[in-house]
């Protein structure tokens, strides 16, 4: 077997009490690992890593510079790797990978590679047999380093082969310090020349022989050489005390800041089983913040799966962004810096592409973790701007042109209105305004097509921007969250105001005629030929039918466009029933994200993608919560599972798994920079989160099941509540929730008008 089994041989009323310490046996880090580049169920990596590690730890079965680092069904593995990977798309940077044999020494990976089983994969500790060689390889991390440790019966010779990768690398071996020093430079971009990953590897037991070696697999007596790619070997002739033992850590500044972060993470006398219960005690730490009571029906599988589920999603979505910086010996941030290849002082974040994350990542952080938002805010958006002269929009670790949209924005204003402010955020703000009045060096940094926006209201299909009307929406929206941060910094109204007509934009691109958004030309023409399911061209990854719902600050203003309430609803009740047909033409093939939409069976929804994913929320606007309710209670039990398949599209750095946490809690961020989560179908019997300024949030589901998927009703304190949104703020001062649910929707909790969530258009009285 190469996956880890879970099981459960008994179950009882008491088998998920609240007295459970070990939340880490809920997550499977392999959900997501069922992947490939043309069918996504996840493409995820597991990765064996700390909340926010710099270094993450994963087994290698895919090739040196492929993004599929780890595939499940892939039956060979090359070696424990050190990845700083957010994305197969985006692929890697500064790797290097740690593998052991027996017998004959052979260092390329087709010639290393092993059958394995009996793989132990948490996010703490990762354990497997390599077959072929009759080995044990263990690994725990910590935040930048990780320890190792091999055992195995036999008495043949034990290799250990490091393997610095190609584009660049070099190694030294220090035989009176029991030390390999290392050089890996291969990267993806988004990088200056001098980047280089600088990793040290000590062995706490004497090798007895050791040399080098280069890509083409030639073997060197000698302990010192570069090249495009190079390695480095250690033997022993024989296992002493069970188990051979060491240390690896890596620095993006120097060895000499590598050593630093290993004697401070892992001191020279600790052991192996100490390291990896310091690692399970943060993770503990961290995923008990919410701890969940499932619904034990007749099929308890389900409600272990469910566990599994949400605490895997919660482990996902807490991984990134990678904090790049470190601490020099007297414990001050400094940061290698990506952008202009400098060494700085302060936080750095990076591997993030908020086009994803700004939708549910970045709200549950400002719920749960609001402590940490200054210094991410900081890290990921102010100091890259000051080093770079642009707010990333994706970076990995610097800027990557990938994706559109300029929803830093988004992120930087929604983290200052709801109360986190420890970043300099008048610098943010002036970068925020640059991007309105200029394009990047790269596609995606800066806002692509600025010119017309300012001066049409939107992007024409006919000047050479691509995603046109994907463009035009995003900035409208993010136009909205300046409005909102310039009105909370007191800017002068004159400045800010165009930013508050300007949130109006997503009008621009609606042709009433169709009930669509749809692309125009500078003349203020529509496209001729529009089909809704065509997908690309003036939109991203998706097409018309995923579009036209994104105007999250302004639903009302979109039921306005659309002629009202019932047709609203007639349109968002056909996106269930039109058949999942599509037209692919500007691609050449179906994309995987078509594949995806196709082979879940809900029309042309794309669950697995994210312009759509808020949809199924907006309901609430129309006053049919029960839509709402059942539809997202339908996506939780079917799109989402606890196996290497449990994704159906990319989990992209946490938002698939975030949507996943809010919506099993109950309530969903459809529009964050408003401060209202909109009410959808909790999962489990209880919640209780952990807020970090002391208070609770307690949520009870009273006769919560499989069939009972309605909110018949709904209190608050004690106190009935009829809104179907509840409020930020309100959260964080404690609250207790009790929903009384029902195999029958109840068409009159939440449907009055007190009930609607917050639009920037005000709802029209008839």
């Amino acid at each position: 077997m190469r996956f880890v089994v879970f099981f459960l041989i008994f179950f009882n009323g008491n088998f998920f009490a609240q007295s459970e310490k070990d939340f880490t046996k809920y997550v499977n880090p392999l959900i997501g690992s069922d992947s490939s580049h043309e069918l996504s169920k996840g493409n995820t990596y597991p990765a064996i890593a700390l909340p926010w590690g710099m270094n993450f730890w994963t087994p290698q079965t895919g090739k040196m510079g492929d993004g599929w680092i780890y595939t499940h069904k892939n039956s060979g593995l090359v070696g424990i790797r050190q990845t700083h990977q957010p994305s197969p798309w985006i692929n890697d940077y500064g790797a290097f990978s740690v593998m052991a044999t027996t017998g004959t020494l052979k260092v390329l990976e087709k010639q290393r590679k092993a059958n394995y089983q009996n793989q132990i994969i948490k996010p703490h500790h990762y354990k497997v047999k390599l077959v072929d060689f009759d080995i044990d390889l263990e690994v725990s991390p910590t935040r930048s380093s990780a320890h190792f440790k091999l055992s195995s019966p036999t008495q043949k010779k034990i290799n250990i082969i490091i393997d610095a990768f190609f584009k660049g690398s070099s190694i030294e071996i220090n035989t009176e310090k029991n030390t390999i020093y290392g050089i890996s430079k291969n990267n993806s971009g988004g990088v200056p020349e001098n980047f280089s990953n600088y990793f040290i590897i000590e062995f706490i037991t004497p090798f007895n022989s050791y040399g080098t070696w280069d890509g083409s697999g030639k073997l060197f007596k000698k302990d010192k050489l570069n090249g495009d790619h190079v390695g480095a070997h250690v033997s022993y002739d024989s296992i002493t005390d069970g188990a051979i033992e060491f240390r690896v850590s890596s620095s993006f500044i120097s060895h000499e800041q590598a050593l630093i972060n290993l004697n401070r993470e892992i001191p020279a006398d600790q052991s192996f089983e100490a390291t990896k219960a310091n690692a399970k005690k943060i993770w503990n730490n961290e995923l008990s913040k919410i701890k969940i009571t499932p619904v034990v029906e007749i099929d308890k599988k389900d409600s272990y799966d469910n566990m599994v589920k949400f605490y895997s999603c919660f482990y996902r979505t807490i991984l990134f962004p990678r904090p790049l910086h470190e601490y020099d010996i007297e414990g001050k941030q400094i940061h290698y810096s990506p952008y202009n290849g400098e060494i700085l002082n302060g936080p750095l974040y990076t591997d993030n592409g908020f086009w994803d994350t700004f939708r549910a990542v970045f709200p549950f952080y400002n719920l749960l973790y609001p402590e940490k938002m200054g210094e991410i805010i900081q890290g990921i958006m102010v100091n890259p701007y000051k080093e770079s002269g642009w707010l990333p929009e994706w970076s990995s670790p610097g800027h990557r042109d990938c994706m559109i949209g300029s929803n830093s924005a988004s992120i930087i204003a929604e983290a200052y209105i709801k109360g986190n402010r420890d970043f300099d955020v008048e610098t943010a703000y002036q970068a925020i305004l640059k991007n309105t009045v200029n394009e990047g060096p790269l596609g995606s940094v800066g806002r692509k097509g600025f010119k017309a926006y300012n001066e049409l209201g939107y992007i024409p299909f006919d000047i050479k921007v691509n995603e046109s009307v994907a463009r035009t929406l995003e900035y409208t929206y993010n136009d909205y969250c300046i409005y909102k941060l310039g009105e909370k910094l007191n800017k002068p109204a004159d400045e800010i105001n165009i930013f508050k007509e300007r949130s109006y934009n997503f009008k621009n691109v609606f042709d009433p005629s169709v009930n669509f958004m749809r692309g125009k030309s500078k003349k203020g023409d529509f496209e001729s030929k529009f089909r809704p399911d065509k997908w690309g061209g003036v939109f991203t990854e998706g097409s018309s039918w995923h579009y036209t719902w994104s105007v999250l600050h302004d639903i009302q203003g979109l039921i306005d466009l659309m002629g009202g309430t019932e047709n609203f609803i007639a349109k968002m009740d056909s996106i269930f029933t039109t058949p999942p047909t599509s037209d692919f033409s500007y691609y050449g093939f179906k994309i995987h994200e078509i594949l995806e939409m196709e082979l879940i069976e809900m029309g042309q929804y794309a669950h697995g993608n994210q312009p759509i994913q808020h949809v199924l929320y907006l309901y609430n606007y129309a006053l049919q919560p029960w839509k709402t309710q059942e539809k997202v209670r339908y996506v939780m039990d079917n799109l989402y599972g606890s196996q290497e398949d449990g994704y159906c599209g990319d989990e992209d750095n946490g938002q698939t798994s975030a949507w996943f946490l809010f919506s099993s809690m109950g309530f969903y961020p459809v529009a964050p920079i408003t401060g209202q989560y909109l009410i959808g179908s909790p999962l489990f019997e209880k919640v209780e989160i952990s807020l970090s300024n002391g208070q609770n949030v307690t949520i009870n589901n009273h006769n919560n099941n499989k069939r009972s998927v309605y909110i018949d009703k709904l209190s608050v304190d004690g106190k009935l509540y009829n809104k179907n949104w509840f409020d930020h703020d309100a959260m964080l001062n404690g609250m207790e929730i009790d929903f009384q649910m029902s195999s029958k929707p109840n068409y009159n909790w939440g449907s009055s008008e007190e009930s609607i969530p917050y639009s920037m258009s005000e709802k029209k009285v008839n």
